[in-house]
């Protein structure tokens, strides 16, 4: 019969690739953070412990770029670059190319969930103006984030976490990961031009013709001073400083403002994420105490199932990743890894990353997309989210196993 603690575990794993319990209220974050409170309650994980389980560095760099995104954010600049790229729409294939690469390179330098809640209300609106289907569009912008944030440490939670753990270099890793992040990329692109080629323009809808008052306005001083950040910090990347020590003395300049309120900048923070880290932290480490990751690893690998061999871990980080989303996930798997191994961490990545463009749950980004157009009218449903999920997640991933075999032989 399964402990307690295992019960703790399977019970919170569930709630949160189901995002609710029936008859509650609870999101995936209450659920992860009862899930922590019983492991703390029932004295698996006592609270000198869990609080010793939670990484640190990782949740110092998370909130630190999350300051840096709301600098940007608070000073218009995602605003005015997705207003800029409209300039295109009379050329529906060339908007969506440098909409993606946009998207997918932004994505890579900064958090990819606040660029899709910037630019998905910016982009529905002109391109309703416009006469053109949002669809392929939005579609193209919450796939481009997904593979687009695979390609560095810092560009989702999940990369973040895995290169703290691993401590694998920010250079190796952009170095490994972003050749087949930009072949992904490519494969998206013709992939939903190929999907959508009869699809691109859409009967004209009235929408209003000016941005709601809160979308901030573009600064060119606060935009200046964030890029600068933005610049100085990923140079920082590179040097032998612990990431987590310079994003929060960046972090810590952008606060000291005379213009700009700390609360504006704190509000915007993903506490909300920030939780559902620590919470999982704590959860995980329930079942590590009672070293439940190790027998299962000797389990599967008495029969003949490898985890750690890069396809296998690939096709299983991708699985889990579509079951609890790719943050629980990764959570999870990365107690299998060997530090020594970096190809199993990167191909954790990337499968992970690009998996969140499998169906729906798959992303947080996806999600945030999907509520940031039903506001403006544009229902994007299940269906016509895996029709350009599924063939792009395969061929990303298919990129990924043959890339992989040019480094394994």
């Amino acid at each position: 019969m399964p402990s307690s603690t295992v019960i703790i575990f399977l019970v919170t794993y569930l709630g949160v690739a189901l995002g609710r319990i029936p008859g509650l209220t609870l999101d995936r974050t209450g659920i992860a953070l009862l899930g922590a409170i019983a492991m703390i309650i029932s004295g698996a994980v006592p609270l000198p412990s869990a609080l010793a389980a939670i990484d640190l560095p990782t949740i110092v760099l998370l909130y630190a770029l999350m300051i840096l995104s709301a600098q940007l954010r608070l000073g218009g600049f995602y605003t005015w670059v997705a207003g800029k790229s409209t300039a295109l729409l009379d050329r529906p294939r060339r908007f969506l190319l440098i909409s993606m690469l946009l998207a997918a390179l932004l994505s890579a330098l900064l958090a990819n969930d606040i660029i899709c809640l910037a630019f998905t209300p910016v982009l529905a609106m002109a391109l309703f103006r416009a006469g053109l289907n949002p669809l392929p569009f939005l579609l193209g912008l919450a796939a481009a984030s997904n593979i687009g944030s695979a390609a560095t440490i810092i560009g989702n939670p999940q990369n973040m976490l895995i290169g703290q753990i691993g401590r694998l270099p920010f250079d190796h890793f952009l170095s490994w990961c972003a050749p087949p992040a930009l072949i992904a990329l490519a494969g998206a692109y013709f992939i939903i031009c190929a999907l959508y080629r009869n699809r691109f323009i859409a009967a004209p809808s009235p929408r209003p013709a000016t941005p709601p008052p809160d979308w901030p306005l573009f600064n060119l001083w606060q935009t200046t001073k964030g890029l600068l950040a933005a610049g100085v910090l990923l140079a920082l990347f590179f040097t032998s400083i612990p990431r987590e020590l310079s994003a929060i003395a960046v972090a810590g300049f952008l606060l000291y403002s005379r213009k700009m309120r700390s609360r504006q900048m704190m509000e915007l923070v993903d506490w909300h994420l920030i939780t559902l880290f620590c919470a999982l932290f704590i959860v995980v480490q329930g079942i590590v105490v009672e070293d439940v990751p190790g027998r299962l690893i000797a389990a599967i690998g008495s029969r003949g199932f490898n985890l750690t061999g890069l396809t296998n871990l690939a096709a299983v980080s991708t699985i889990m990743s579509n079951l609890v989303s790719n943050v629980p996930a990764v959570m999870l798997l990365i107690r299998f890894l060997d530090p020594a191994q970096p190809l199993q961490w990167y191909v954790l990545a990337l499968s992970s990353s690009f998996a969140g463009n499998l169906i729906v749950i798959g992303s947080i980004a996806n999600l945030i997309v999907i509520e940031q157009a039903k506001k403006l009218g544009v229902v994007i449903t299940f269906r016509e989210h895996a029709r350009t999920g599924v063939p792009v997640t395969l061929f990303s991933l298919l990129v990924l196993a043959l890339y992989a075999m040019l480094f394994t032989g």
